[in-house]
């Protein structure tokens, strides 16, 4: 597979899970810290946070996208959400991995449409290409 990107994000992690990133175009400088589940402090951000809100906001514009490239799907409504929890923990084949649960609500759209249109954003979206096969995602609409 080829990809050739529009945009490339550029960002640095000192420390691991108790250390800083940065991402350079924007200033964004943040403090990591392992979540207490985790045995950590949790006085910071994680990665799993991270991706969350990462994947949520990219899964948005997919669906919005989808919706101008199939014009038989309604429109997504301005007060769209996606609620994203991403877990982490052991695979059975060691190591460690993710979990993936998105909660689309789209107000004033009927739960079929709704669902339509989440998984025409499935298809769009470069988190749910880059994670299909290799991490559990699961959609509701709420």
């Amino acid at each position: 597979m080829t990809v050739s990107p529009v945009y490339t994000a550029h960002a640095r992690a000192t420390g691991g899970r108790n250390g800083q990133a940065q991402v350079a175009e924007s200033g964004l400088d943040l403090v990591l810290a392992t979540p207490p589940a985790m045995g950590g402090n949790g006085k910071g951000h994680n990665p799993e946070q991270l991706f969350a809100a990462g994947y949520a906001a990219c899964y948005i514009g997919a669906m919005q996208f989808a919706t101008t490239q199939d014009k038989t799907l309604a429109k997504v409504p301005a007060d769209v959400s996606v609620d994203a929890e991403v877990g982490i923990g052991p695979r059975a084949e060691g190591g460690f991995g993710l979990t993936v649960a998105l909660k689309v609500s789209m107000p004033g759209v009927d739960a079929a449409e709704a669902q339509r249109i989440a998984d025409a954003g499935h298809a769009i979206c470069p988190y749910s290409n880059a994670t299909r096969g290799n991490v559990v995602v699961t959609t509701e609409i709420v």
